[in-house]
């Protein structure tokens, strides 16, 4: 799995209601969190921004392993969402969960193996310890 696992939703013309109800949402999350088996890292946080055709609710829930992020798009009633985690989790049960909430009448994904490129140097001890990345790079001090 290299270092994680970042599931990528888009999701088209979902339910209206659903998408526009923060109460919805929530528990949408929170049903998700615990059929993918993470662990919550405090309450999901829904909140109503944005205007014009940017105008939606945004769902942040942290998790131990990492985040779970949606964007609900009131206009085209659409919604983002990105899942991404350094523990298993199933795609499949998360397209489930979207589909039993949201509805959604065409769905497209994307599905990455995240990993950073090995570096064969020793990692920086301290913020002083600077590593030059090019010609005009910075020295290491001393």
């Amino acid at each position: 799995m290299g270092w994680g696992l970042h599931y990528v939703l888009n999701a088209a013309r979902c339910c209206p209601r659903s998408i526009r109800s923060a109460p919805a949402i929530t528990a949408f999350s929170k049903d998700l969190v615990k059929k993918i088996d993470m662990v919550p890292f405090g309450e999901p946080r829904v909140h109503h921004f944005g205007t014009g055709n940017k105008a939606g609710y945004t769902l942040v829930q942290l998790i131990e392993t990492s985040n779970i992020i949606a964007h609900f798009v009131e206009e085209t009633d659409d919604m983002y969402l990105d899942v991404f985690s350094c523990k298993e989790f199933s795609p499949e049960t998360v397209r489930t969960i979207v589909d039993n909430y949201f509805r959604p009448r065409a769905v497209s994904f994307q599905l990455l193996q995240r990993q950073a490129p090995f570096v064969r140097e020793p990692a920086a001890t301290s913020i002083f310890d600077v590593r030059p990345v090019g010609a005009n790079a910075p020295q290491k001090l001393t």
